[in-house]
């Protein structure tokens, strides 16, 4: 059985609503008067807390007169968050994250609730605190009864479900078919195969009905209703930016894990590149972290195997036919000619047939290799 999360979008009751507003702002009032109290701890007297310390302090500031509100609403979702700020002080200790930062109104919110904290019978959803059930829009069923259910609200005021199930993934049936894809900025991807697949573009679809609410945001007055409702406008615009590109990479990415049982790409440290000024917004909008992320569960679920080779391997300077590799590849050029072969390439479509080869090969001879030769290969199944 595997874990898998699926979303919905609800409509809440006026009272749902209230009953919401409130969970949210505990939320994230003891989120961040427990980081408070961490970091304070630490540098003011070198004490290390843990999770029982901080659950004792959400104990003490519960039984506190100036602090009772927090029991206004279910005790599940504090001790949650308590929960997911423990695992973001693992993360940050161990190297992979930075330090744990407060919680604000003005971004997303969110509260998770466990088997004790809400029910789920015969299509209908109930959480703590609240009599009627959700107006959940199922769009498709549920494979099982929902472990955790997570209810946030996004900056565009959209209320959602999360509910994480257990269901069986579908194996797929093996196909011969083997494909190496080249990310990149004009073409979201190009395949060994020659396919180009076009970069949609959306930021800039919807640059101008972005720039034009910004600027009636920039000139109304702080604090007054008709700069929240311009604040909307603005959220409204970004999420629907975002929806169609995840839209996008999800049909691209479904179609690939469908039609080949090997998917080679390139490891690109996504971070580093977006340091670039002039290519950080276009990289951001492509999305290639996320489009890699789900190419990688999908591949698991579907018994497919995705393998990503080595960032600094020189799939665009090495002639597909020969081996030959160039001393420099500006990204100005688009055609090349091998000056040992005479083989003429296509820049994109050379690197993605080399990123095809190099994976097939470390995928065949089970080695790691770095530098010119072969690459480093990470394996989903």
């Amino acid at each position: 059985m595997t874990k898998r999360a699926y979303k919905y979008r609800f409509y809440p009751t006026p009272e749902q609503e209230s009953l919401l507003a409130r969970t949210f702002g505990c939320v994230r009032f003891v989120y961040n008067a427990v980081l408070r109290y961490r970091t304070d701890a630490f540098y003011q007297r070198q004490e290390k807390i843990g999770y029982v310390a901080a659950n004792s302090e959400l104990s003490r500031m519960k039984k506190a007169v100036d602090t009772d509100f927090l029991n206004e609403v279910s005790c599940v979702p504090l001790q949650q968050c308590l929960r997911h700020q423990q695992t973001a002080f693992k993360h940050f200790f161990e190297g992979r994250t930075k330090y744990p930062k407060f919680k604000s109104k003005r971004h997303r919110q969110s509260a998770e609730f466990t088997r004790s904290a809400f029910k789920y019978r015969d299509g209908k959803l109930f959480i703590a605190k609240s009599r009627t059930p959700l107006d959940v829009r199922w769009s498709r069923e549920l494979p099982s009864e929902p472990s955790t259910v997570t209810v946030s609200k996004d900056s565009a005021g959209r209320y959602f479900v999360l509910c994480l199930c257990e269901f069986n993934a579908e194996k797929l049936p093996i196909t011969p078919r083997m494909v190496g894809i080249d990310l990149g900025l004009k073409d979201l991807f190009v395949t060994s195969d020659g396919h180009r697949i076009s970069n949609p573009r959306h930021t800039a679809k919807y640059a101008s009905q972005l720039t034009r609410a910004q600027r009636r945001l920039s000139k109304k007055k702080f604090g007054s209703k008709n700069r929240a409702k311009a604040r909307q406008k603005v959220a409204r615009l970004h999420a629907k930016i975002s929806d169609c590109r995840m839209d996008n990479l999800h049909k691209l990415s479904r179609r690939l894990i469908n039609e080949n049982q090997v998917i080679c790409v390139e490891s690109l440290k996504v971070k580093n590149l977006l340091r670039n000024r002039t290519l950080a917004k276009s990289i951001s909008d492509a999305g290639w972290g996320e489009f890699v992320r789900q190419l990688e569960y999908k591949a698991s679920w579907a018994d497919r195997q995705l393998v990503a080779i080595d960032q600094w391997y020189p799939s665009s300077k090495r002639c597909s036919g020969c081996g030959h590799v160039m001393d420099a590849m500006p990204l100005a050029v688009r055609d090349w000619t091998c000056p040992e072969c005479l083989e003429n390439h296509d820049r994109d479509v050379n690197a993605a047939v080399n990123i095809k080869a190099a994976g097939l090969a470390v995928l065949a001879l089970g080695e790691n290799v770095s530098g010119m030769e072969l690459v480093s290969v990470s394996n989903s199944r």
